[in-house]
């Protein structure tokens, strides 16, 4: 799986031209799904946003409004009532899964109990593109300090990559840099740090930071 991890979507022409890399072509000839599944696990989201997330409205949704070939819908917490046998044919098919943001615990919780994460490993041709939550359930730890979901057991999340994602720095109040830095003493691993203009471009072992912003990488 080729994976675009992003804190706020495909917001300027180098995160564009880095997904389009990874697809090995335009947007308007790559089938879509969105999964909007994270956003009921986080108070700051509700109706609204989802809605806004499959539709590609303002002030979310900026990745379902990329020109795509075909655009799906794919909600992880109705697959274990539907059954492999239809959903995981929608999966292999899609060239490209968009993942929104909300809380990662919650999205790692319906993306384990809905066996996507288990047909992940198979995915090797899909492209992963993640909106801050949407990109931190691939971490191995997301921190406490963005658990928002009241049943998540701890902070672990998928640990697909190596490092873990401070999303949205100087979006918010509590995203300074030096919030980030106390965050990361309690990661216990390689971290980035990054703001709305940054994505995190990984392909097999390449890794790579693709930003018209501000970043920084915090070793531990």
């Amino acid at each position: 799986m080729k994976l675009l991890l992003t804190s706020g979507g495909v917001t300027n022409p180098s995160i564009h031209a880095a997904l389009v890399g990874l697809l090995g072509g335009p947007t308007t000839e790559a089938t879509a799904l969105c999964i909007p599944t994270a956003q009921w696990g986080h108070p700051m989201c509700g109706p609204v946003s989802a809605r806004n997330s499959v539709t590609g409205e303002p002030p979310h949704g900026g990745l379902a409004a990329l020109g795509w070939k075909a655009l799906g819908l794919l909600e992880l917490s109705a697959l274990p009532t539907v059954g492999a046998d239809r959903w995981v044919p929608w999966v292999r098919e899609a060239d490209v899964l968009l993942v929104d943001g909300g809380d990662a615990t919650y999205l790692c919780h319906w993306m384990r109990e809905s066996g996507l994460a288990d047909l992940l490993p198979e995915l090797t041709d899909t492209v992963w593109v993640g909106v801050s939550a949407g990109s931190m359930v691939l971490t191995p730890r997301i921190g406490t300090d963005f658990v928002e979901w009241a049943s998540a057991p701890d902070d672990r999340t998928l640990g697909v990559v190596d490092f873990s994602i401070f999303p949205h720095l100087d979006v918010f109040p509590e995203n300074t840099m030096a919030d980030a830095e106390r965050w990361a003493d309690g990661i216990d691993g390689p971290a980035y740090v990054i703001d709305d203009q940054t994505a995190i471009s990984v392909d097999g072992e390449a890794v790579e930071v693709v930003s018209e912003g501000s970043w920084r990488l915090l070793a531990p």
